[in-house]
């Protein structure tokens, strides 16, 4: 589990290509401060698990369904990568729950600048992603954790400020540039649970789940 806040930004030293699998050599200085063969580091956004490192740089394995739905196959050599640590049980929980499973890419459509923040606005590739979205929650951008500032049913926005666009790979981000999104997933479970209790109940316990999902939504939880 992670945070979402960005410890450093990583360079892609190697990539070796075989399909829809990859091998990514990152460049790195604080994730390889007390770093294990197994450990998880969330890069971009997405966990993955170090096969191998020395003293300036780690390996991972990237399979090919992260690679069909993350926006890691699009890294080149020499490209800016997020990077976080797994957290630590005795750890600050500066952000959100982050799981590191990214539920869909997104477009960049706007970069707009608002007094001292950068308002960013995506739509991300599977639309349907947005009902987990409300505003003033939280969201993960390429593993940064951000509150939403605005969600309709195309696109979210979040406002950054100048130390998060200094500290992470935003700083290079334009309009048509991907980010990967991973959704709260406090929304997800509850739409799970409500869905098996309204697939399973009586007419009469249907009619009261649809009241507590109508109850969630009102109260900001969906």
């Amino acid at each position: 589990m992670f945070t979402g806040i960005i410890e450093e930004i990583g360079i892609m030293r190697r990539i070796h290509r075989q399909g829809q699998s990859m091998v990514l050599t990152i460049g790195a200085n604080r994730v390889l401060e007390d770093v294990h063969l197994g450990d998880s580091i969330s890069v971009n956004g997405v966990c993955l698990t170090v096969i191998t490192y020395d003293s300036d740089s780690f390996s991972v394995d990237v399979i090919p369904e992260t690679f069909r739905k993350t926006n890691l196959c699009k890294l080149q050599s020499g490209s800016k990568v997020n990077l976080e640590r797994a957290m630590a049980a005795n750890g600050r929980f500066g952000g959100h729950i982050v799981q590191g499973h990214v539920d869909t890419t997104a477009v960049i459509v706007s970069r707009t600048p608002e007094e001292n923040s950068i308002v960013f606005r995506f739509e991300p590739e599977k639309t349907e992603i947005l009902r987990y979205i409300i505003n003033s929650g939280s969201i993960t951008i390429d593993g940064i954790s951000l509150t939403v500032v605005n969600v309709n049913d195309r696109s979210v926005s979040v406002s950054i400020i100048p130390h998060t666009l200094a500290q992470t790979v935003l700083q290079d981000k334009k309009p048509g540039d991907t980010v990967n999104i991973e959704c709260d997933v406090l929304a997800k479970y509850m739409e799970r649970l409500l869905g098996f209790q309204s697939s399973k109940g009586t007419a009469q316990e249907n009619k009261q789940n649809a009241m507590s999902a109508s109850y969630l939504a009102e109260h900001g939880f969906m």
